[in-house]
């Protein structure tokens, strides 16, 4: 719902909510739940449209309760976006290692939400506090590398970790360096922007 700079290649709202309704499908048919006609149909146009059929970065976010309930997702554009959403949808709801398959029981009462990226650009910095500075908190998604460890927050995770701080010291701990790594060694970090579309 919510983007920056908008581009040419943004989606609408409608498109928006066609992906959610594409994650949904690819739940319930993975878990044998009848798919309406009403959903088939709107779906039926997406391959023609060129908008989702171009190559980004995916994620597929599922919240249970407002409590994270599985989030899988690719950075770099594998391929046309209904795929990767489609993928994404599957694997966000039955291959998280962080928490058991979903059920059906759950599903009636998930909320889906896509996240569409930008191509992450490297972010030049000098020093911790250069760091900090130039990153752009609920804007700025982040992914940090060091050797093979590496390790992605969306912008909205701005929202549980609005401290520039807390943010770096748990993406470092996510990628398994020990969460004062951004503080003392020189970390490959790129940015990219998303636009992302929530079920209501």
């Amino acid at each position: 719902d919510q983007s920056q700079n908008p581009s040419p290649n943004e989606l609408n709202e409608n498109q928006g909510k066609l992906l959610i309704q594409l994650a949904r499908k690819t739940i319930m048919e993975r878990l044998g739940v009848p798919v309406p006609n009403d959903m088939n149909e709107n779906l039926k146009t997406i391959p023609a449209d060129a908008h989702l059929q171009q190559h980004r970065g995916t994620f597929v976010t599922l919240k249970l309760h407002d409590n994270l309930r599985g989030c899988i997702g690719n950075i770099e554009a594998r391929d046309s976006i209904d795929d990767s959403v489609k993928r994404n949808a599957g694997n966000a709801a039955f291959h998280d290692f962080r928490f058991r398959p979903l059920t059906k029981e759950e599903l009636s009462e998930v909320e889906i939400e896509v996240s569409i990226l930008t191509t992450p650009k490297e972010l030049e910095y000098k020093d911790a506090n250069d760091l900090k500075a130039k990153l752009r908190p609920n804007i700025d998604g982040v992914i940090i590398q060091k050797g093979a460890a590496s390790a992605t927050f969306l912008p909205q995770v701005w929202e549980q970790l609005p401290n520039v701080d807390l943010f770096l010291s748990h993406l470092c701990q996510k990628a398994g360096i020990g969460s004062t790594a951004w503080k003392t060694d020189k970390l490959i970090v790129h940015t990219y922007q998303v636009q992302y579309f929530e079920e209501h």
